[in-house]
C-alpha cells in the first residue's frame, strides 16, 4: 500500500508560486522554500531546512524540488 507523503507541494505557476497541500487539505501558495517551512511549522510537523525538504516521506515535490520557483520546471 502506498502512503502519500503528508505534504505535498505542486508545480510552479506562472507567477512561480506553488500551492500546499497537507495531509490532503490545501493550505496556500507557497513563493519561496520559507513558505513551506512555515506551512509545515503551522501544522506542527518538522520544519527544519536541511532534513525536512529533502524527506521524501514528509513532503511530496511534484514538477521539480524544492529550489524550483520561477514557474519552470
Amino acid at each position: 500500500m502506498d502512503v502519500q507523503p503528508p505534504v505535498v507541494v505542486l508545480p510552479p505557476q506562472s507567477d512561480g508560486g506553488r500551492r500546499v497541500t497537507i495531509r490532503g487539505e490545501r493550505v496556500g501558495t507557497a513563493y519561496n522554500l520559507f513558505d513551506v517551512l512555515d506551512f509545515l511549522h503551522g501544522a506542527g510537523l518538522p520544519a527544519e531546512e536541511d532534513q525536512a525538504v529533502d524527506d521524501p516521506e514528509l513532503i511530496e515535490w511534484r514538477g521539480g524540488g524544492p529550489y524550483e520557483w520561477n514557474g519552470t520546471t
